[in-house]
This record gives C-alpha cells, sequence and structure tokens, in this order.
C-alpha cells in the first residue's frame, strides 16, 4: 500500500480504511448505528487488522469511530435473540477471527476512543497497545446488566490493565466509566480534549512511526508474549460460563 489520505470503504461497510504517511486508520463509520458490530462488521474489521498487518509500509494501526460513539457493542439482535441461528453462528466466529486477528497483529495499535465504548467496543480495547479518550467519551462493560459474562478474554485482560477493585467492579457492576476514571484505573492511557483527539493521535502513530519498526515490532512481542494462549484460555471458559447461564435462562 501507497502512502495517501484517501479513504477506502463500501456502501454500507463498517470500516474505512485510510493511508496517512506509515499509519493505516481503521475508522468505524455508521455513526447512525453507533458503529454496532453485526457478524460481517466483526468480518470486515479482522480483515482489515490482517490487511494492515501484513502492509510493509504500515508501522501503526488507528482504530477509532466516527459519530458520537466509538463503538456501542454488537448489534441488538445479537443480544436480544432476534438473530436467526445463522446470523449467530457467522456472528460469533467472525468475533473470535476478529479478537484472535488483532491479538496477534505485530504492528503497535492505537486506539482514539472518539465516544461511547461498550461491550465489544470497551474490549476490544484490552487488546490495543494504547487507548486515547476523548475527554467526553464514556466506557461500559455491560454484560452483568444483560444477564451474561465478560467477553474476549476480558476477564483475565483488564484485571492485567487495572488495579483490581476497579477492575471488579467495571465488570460486576456494568456502570459507565468516564474518560478521567478510565485514565485513572488504566483502561485508557490518555483523556485529550475532544477537538484534540485525532491531532493527539496522529502525533503519538508518528512518534512511533519515525523509529525503527523492526525494533517496534519485536518489542511489542516482548511485551505481548504469552498474551494470546492467555486470552485463548480465557475466551474458552467465558464461553462456558456464558452457555450454563444461557442454559439456565432456557430452563
Amino acid at each position: 500500500m501507497t502512502d495517501d489520505a484517501a479513504g477506502e470503504s463500501r456502501p454500507g461497510a463498517l470500516v474505512r480504511e485510510e493511508h496517512r504517511d506509515h499509519a493505516t486508520w481503521l475508522t468505524l463509520d455508521r455513526p447512525e448505528r453507533l458503529n454496532v458490530f453485526t457478524g460481517a462488521g466483526y468480518d470486515e474489521l479482522g480483515a482489515a487488522v490482517d490487511r494492515a498487518a501484513a502492509d510493509p509500509a504500515t508501522r501503526v494501526v488507528v482504530l477509532t469511530g466516527t459519530g458520537r460513539a466509538f463503538s456501542a457493542g454488537a448489534d441488538r439482535s445479537l443480544v436480544d435473540g432476534t438473530a436467526t441461528p445463522d446470523e449467530r453462528r457467522r456472528a460469533g466466529e467472525g468475533f473470535t477471527a476478529l479478537i484472535e486477528a488483532v491479538g496477534r497483529c505485530e504492528t503497535p495499535i492505537v486506539a482514539a476512543v472518539n465516544g461511547l465504548a461498550v461491550g465489544v467496543g470497551c474490549t476490544i480495547l484490552l487488546q490495543c497497545d494504547l487507548v486515547l479518550a476523548a475527554r467526553s467519551a464514556r466506557f461500559r462493560f455491560p454484560f452483568t446488566a444483560l444477564g451474561i459474562v465478560p467477553e474476549a478474554g476480558s476477564s483475565v485482560l483488564l484485571p492485567a490493565r487495572a488495579r483490581w477493585g476497579d477492575a471488579a467492579w467495571a465488570l460486576l457492576s456494568s456502570e459507565w466509566i468516564d474518560a478521567p476514571a478510565a485514565c485513572e484505573m488504566g483502561l485508557a492511557w490518555r483523556a485529550v480534549p475532544d477537538a484534540d483527539l485525532v491531532a493527539e493521535t496522529t502525533r503519538v502513530a508518528a512518534t512511533i512511526a519515525a523509529v525503527d519498526p523492526a525494533a517496534v515490532a519485536a518489542t511489542k512481542r516482548l511485551l505481548t508474549a504469552g498474551r494470546a494462549e492467555l486470552v485463548r484460555a480465557a475466551m474458552a471458559r467465558e464461553q462456558a460460563a456464558m452457555g450454563a447461564l444461557l442454559a439456565r435462562g432456557d430452563a
């Protein structure tokens, strides 16, 4: 890929790809739907992450959103049971593939959280390397309020990143977390004025892109060594617990 500022997207697509200098920007761009994920959306973002990771011109991946939300999580039909079995199966496969794609990406991933980050819009941040947040951004792990359990390995990734009490409260209570609190607990790295989010993210990406990419990739491998195995094991436990809860509900 060449470095340019032209965006690449398809009508109805969730993800818009742009190449700016040595950064690939992946923007969740369905603001009228609060950038929620369907099975197709999981597939799109996972494939886009894989493309960026394989592109020698890309030294940093930026993940952000448009409108009021970074992402409000999974499409409601996947949560309230109105999706068809085939839609749920496809979404489950796409969700797993997306988490694996983000987890194996050796290129640094910088998240720029522009608004609401809920469900997978929040758990995906735990596999990003740096998380910047607009001051107005709000975060939520809504799982217990929905009668389900954490996902995407967040049951181990959040306690590894945040103070235990903060992680336990976030996952047990399903309460909202504002940007300053997210920074204090370790969920986010830095909160900036809303108007400065793009400029500050661009500066952070440029700083990383300016140093030896081989050394950066090797350093990321060292920082994340063993994480994939932890996430896989956690996701297996989470899925088993989810199954038990759903079985109880059916009964």
